[in-house]
């Protein structure tokens, strides 16, 4: 079995799933992705280059993401039939990062596309922050930003998306063909560590001093970054002994948030707003998953906030970490924790709520520890990698078996 994988960036979503498929089954898996060429754990690595030209000023604001997704799926089919020699028995894609539409031309196999998210224009990312409120444009933009997935829909034998609420926004008539499949989470990576060091960048922190975490991949608005940073300031002003350890970058990824502040950074924005003591902080940057883990084994909370969107690896890992997590009550939050069972919820605007509950853990750590336990457990038995792989090869293996047979129900 040949199976051809498509991201932009390596190992995202499937990397680990190839690596396993490759020393498991002794399949064979190609990954073409921006990365550099080579090999990892027997997985071809190819690299698709960008030509000039992508879209920007002259290019309409709500056509601009298609516009993308076009340059980045023809350098992917000019990669594949340049440096591919042996046809994929199957090819594997993120639709919207890499779209595997143009390759149905070059290859005569079943497509499978992975779909993370469909774009709404109400009760959606876009609109749940009213301090935050969209522009005509963007709710236009909002339903055009779907076409490449609408195309992949189309194109594809079957689809998978990594949970029910995700899976949910999609349009009802394509539905069955969607399944549900978790990515997994390597739990042999993310555990939490028997001991782990103390030391954070240039702070050495105290035996008694309690640990709060909060991981983002970019510090920005659709993450909370700001509720958490007024949530942090209300808890250290009640309970001194805490330190705070913010994980992400300062870059803004997903939302808008640079449209409406004057800063060059959400992060430095935040700063602004309010007088906060930094020596609290270490903000580390983008980092390791290995430093990460040893991090998430200090922590005593982990705080976890997002709008309607994508829910983060960063919560299956802190969970995996055995993390006290705090996560806003949001759809896709929910869908994981359950209050008061493997974490803890709370309104995503409610400050004083966060608070409180985390003072409440942070107070008596060692209570609320069976909650980081059980969230440990729930991991290890619905989302880890140990869990999740034998579903997605077998899902793999039949849509492969059944030959490009276009518009089949879900497997």
């Amino acid at each position: 079995m040949h199976v051809l994988f498509v991201h932009k960036n390596y190992p995202a979503q499937f990397g680990h799933i190839a690596r396993r498929l490759v020393s498991d089954f002794g399949w064979q898996c190609t990954f073409v992705s921006q990365r550099p060429a080579g090999d990892d754990a027997g997985v071809r690595l190819i690299q698709y280059q960008l030509a000039e030209g992508a879209a920007g000023t002259a290019t309409h604001y709500c056509s601009r993401t298609f516009e993308n997704a076009i340059w980045h799926s023809h350098a992917v089919y000019q990669a594949c039939e340049s440096a591919i020699t042996s046809p994929p028995d199957l090819i594997v894609g993120h639709s919207g990062f890499g779209s595997t539409l143009f390759l149905r031309e070059l290859f005569n196999c079943p497509i499978i596309n992975y779909f993370e998210f469909y774009y709404r224009t109400r009760n959606s990312d876009i609109d749940f922050r009213p301090d935050f409120p969209p522009q005509s444009l963007d709710y236009l933009r909002a339903r055009a930003r779907n076409a490449t997935m609408l195309l992949d829909l189309d194109n594809c034998e079957a689809g998978y998306c990594p949970t029910e609420w995700q899976r949910s926004l999609f349009p009802p008539e394509f539905l069955p063909k969607l399944n549900v499949l978790f990515d997994g989470i390597d739990c042999a990576l993310w555990r939490r560590l028997k001991s782990s060091s103390r030391r954070i960048g240039e702070h050495v922190l105290a035996p008694e001093t309690r640990v709060v975490t909060y991981v983002s991949s970019s510090l920005e608005s659709m993450r909370g970054f700001d509720i958490f940073m007024k949530v942090a300031r209300s808890i250290y002003q009640a309970y001194p002994e805490v330190f705070f350890i913010v994980v992400g970058s300062d870059e803004v990824q997903y939302g808008g948030d640079l449209r409406y502040i004057e800063a060059d950074s959400f992060k430095e924005h935040v700063l602004q707003q309010d007088d906060y003591d930094l020596s609290r902080f270490c903000f580390t940057g983008a980092i390791t998953p290995e430093r990460l883990v040893e991090i998430l084994s200090l922590s005593d909370l982990h705080i976890y906030l997002t709008v309607p969107f994508v829910l983060s690896w960063s919560l299956f890992n802190a969970l995996a970490c055995e993390c006290v997590v705090l996560a806003s009550d949001t759809e896709p939050v929910r869908e994981v924790i359950r209050h008061g069972e493997n974490g803890l919820l709370n309104d995503f605007f409610d400050v004083d709520g966060f608070a409180q509950q985390a003072l409440r853990v942070l107070r008596d750590p060692d209570s609320h520890r069976p909650l980081g336990q059980s969230g440990a457990k729930l991991v290890r038995r619905k989302y880890s990698l140990d869990y999740c792989f034998p579903s997605l090869a077998e899902f793999y293996e039949r849509v492969a078996m059944s030959g490009s047979t276009r518009g089949m129900a879900s497997v």
